[in-house]
């Protein structure tokens, strides 16, 4: 019996999660759902953002289901961002990003994409300071390992293979950045070496950015370090319909939190009014990639295609899923 820990967080979280549960459920009849805390607000109350409880709730699930978090823009003494204490602690080394045209809203037909990111270093890594103590300069590392550029490699293919996708993009700055991101380049073709059923082609970010905006369609399996995964993801959303349409899913070994891109809006929180079809696609890719249930997931992407397509106008948090849930087959 599958568990999910489900873990609302801040903002609109506390609605569009509810709604992802939901349908969840309605396609997963035997799911167990197990409730956590962890955010921005939490921390406020108990002064640390991911409690132990947490960590150890999703670790005996396998599986959480994120919310969104509102992060501070400034520094606050003991504070680390509830999505990257989770992605960090539990070792959640790849973020999976989908992008896919959905009908009336993605602005582009044809497009079918993966970007493989990795998840747990690079200028993340959380490394910075002041250099020598001036506060004149700061420094921020960017921390690239043979480690963990092998296994985001066998990541992607791990994807590819069980997807039948046959061609992939690595995403680097070598010209500029010739030992991190040579590195990683290397690690990546060293993983798919003798893999002939793949086509393997390389792309400075600045010109794949320059291509994910003008010619999408081109793109298969994308993978990249962590903060250019990160750019690029947010601007290939744009193509499945914007981030209150991106899914994500970070994924480890034995234990994954899916989450949506969109944050926590904290504008429209309250209202009932978020759009909960991230979430709820997120919710897909734990029920693809980590139960194994590929018939739940393909039942419930099958549903928002219909949804979107006969009632693009729909609004409503509880009404969109209300909907999903009477269009699942």
């Amino acid at each position: 019996m599958p568990q999910l820990c489900v873990i609302p967080g801040d903002g609109i979280g506390l609605e569009v999660i509810p709604a992802a549960t939901a349908v969840l459920q309605a396609a997963i009849p035997h799911l167990e759902l197990i409730e956590a805390e962890a955010g921005w607000t939490y921390f406020q109350k108990h002064g640390v953002s991911v409690p132990e409880a947490t960590l150890t709730a999703v670790r005996a699930c396998g599986a959480g289901l994120f919310g969104a978090v509102s992060s501070p823009s400034r520094k606050v003494a003991g504070y680390r961002s509830a999505i990257l204490t989770l992605r960090q602690e539990l070792d959640l080394y790849a973020n999976i990003r989908p992008v896919t045209s959905w009908p009336n809203v993605s602005p582009r037909p044809g497009i079918d994409m993966i970007i493989v990111r990795e998840n747990t270093e690079g200028l993340y890594s959380g490394r910075e300071r002041l250099e020598n103590g001036d506060p004149e300069t700061a420094v921020a590392e960017r921390v690239i390992t043979r480690r963990a550029s092998l296994r985001i490699g066998r990541r992607a293919r791990e994807i590819m293979q069980s997807q039948g996708r046959r061609k992939l993009t690595i995403v680097h700055k070598a010209n500029v950045l010739p030992l991190t991101d040579g590195l990683f380049r290397d690690c990546v073709r060293e993983v798919f070496d003798g893999e002939t059923a793949v086509t393997i082609e390389e792309l400075l970010v600045d010109v794949a950015a320059l291509k994910m905006v003008a010619e999408p369609e081109r793109f298969d399996v994308i993978v990249t370090t962590n903060l250019f995964g990160d750019i690029l993801s947010d601007a290939a959303a744009y193509w499945g319909g914007g981030l209150g349409l991106a899914p994500s899913l970070n994924w480890g070994e034995g234990c994954a939190v899916a989450e949506p891109v969109h944050g926590s809006a904290l504008d429209i929180a309250g209202q009932g009014i978020a759009n909960p079809i991230a979430a709820i696609l997120s919710g897909a890719l734990l029920a693809r990639h980590v139960w194994g249930l590929a018939e739940a997931a393909e039942a419930i992407e099958t549903a928002v295609t219909r949804v979107l397509s006969t009632q693009p106008n729909l609004q409503g948090t509880t009404a969109v899923a209300t909907a999903v849930i009477k269009a699942l087959p």
